[in-house]
């Protein structure tokens, strides 16, 4: 099987300039790129998919940017979209932005150099206004959908009204809604304008809090959370907008002395395994991850074939009854 030294002695050219060819990265000039397809196609060398797709106008890479890897519901997302893509015959090219916008721009970047056929834009701060004007589609997971070609999202606001009149029909008075990051409009907002709705019809007490930006990008709410029951000490029903937050919910609880579900009723949002493993293991909103991960890889592939419309498709949610409520 040849090997990249292999083309580089057929060439003349040394590892690392066809190297760049391959990655399409620098200047490279007509007559090198032409060298390499040539020496390519004589050695029947395919390395990956970026080598395959040099003589084209783009590849089977999908792009992916995530605001995190370690949230259970970006793991989860991003091992639904792997099976979707490998089974289409796509490959994909993983980004992470840790809250990081200065790193988007590269994330792009790189993405038109591998020639990408499309990306999936899952939720975060990622401007989409960088690509609007790149060759390859953009479909958007749960985050705002300016500038992208298609957007798929749950039904936010069946959800928080699921939460809400499932606290309420188990006795709950005092309410708060942990559903929102300060300052970043997202559709997760929904999630409390549904809660809020329902406490409203019902009369009952409620606040609906977000929590600082710093918060999600860490991953810890402990000290907000405390902080929560500390100044509101008659809550009796907290709804979090993802399994996460309401796991540390139980946790602060508990260092409190509040007992989980008798003290304090706590539904999260998602339906990730981590609802599985608190005690008690946690009531939740079910979002269809691994449909909506499904869809975002067939859209794409139709958009990138122009065999799909655009639009936005709103995936509805469901209430799953364990035992924090």
């Amino acid at each position: 099987m040849a090997t990249i030294k292999d083309v580089s002695k057929e060439t003349g050219l040394s590892i690392g300039t066809v190297s760049r060819v391959f990655n399409n990265r620098g200047y490279i000039s007509k007559e090198t790129r032409e060298k390499v397809e040539a020496a390519v196609k004589k050695l029947n060398y395919q390395p990956n998919a970026i080598a395959r797709s040099l003589s084209k106008s783009s590849s089977n890479i999908i792009g992916v940017i995530l605001p995190h890897i370690s949230h259970p519901f970006f793991s989860d997302l991003l091992s639904y979209i792997e099976n979707a893509t490998r089974e289409k015959g796509y490959s994909l090219m993983v980004f992470v932005t840790k809250g990081d916008e200065e790193a988007e721009l590269a994330m792009i970047n790189r993405c038109r150099e591998n020639k990408v056929c499309g990306l999936i834009l899952c939720s975060g701060r990622f401007a989409t206004k960088k690509i609007e004007s790149n060759e390859f589609p953009v479909v958007a997971i749960e985050r705002n959908p300016e500038g992208a070609s298609f957007a798929i999202e749950c039904n936010n606001r069946q959800g928080g009204r699921l939460a809400a009149q499932e606290l309420i029909d188990k006795g709950c008075k005092n309410l708060v809604s942990l559903a929102g990051i300060k300052g970043r409009k997202m559709p997760a907002d929904d999630r409390s304008t549904g809660f809020e709705e329902v406490c409203r019809e019902n009369s009952v007490n409620f606040t609906c809090l977000t929590y600082p930006p710093e918060l999600y990008d860490r991953l810890d709410y402990t000290a907000f959370i405390d902080k929560v029951l500390t100044e509101r000490p008659n809550t009796d029903g907290i709804f979090a907008s993802s399994d996460i937050i309401a796991s540390q919910v139980i946790q602060v609880a508990a260092s409190k002395g509040l007992k989980v579900p008798e003290d304090l009723k706590v539904i999260g949002f998602d339906d990730t395994l981590i609802a599985t493993y608190t005690t008690p293991q946690l009531t939740t909103i079910h979002q269809p991850i691994k449909e909506m991960a499904e869809l975002a890889v067939s859209t794409l592939i139709g958009l990138k074939d122009e065999k799909s419309a655009t639009g936005c498709t709103i995936m509805n949610v469901s209430l799953v009854k364990r035992g924090t409520t």
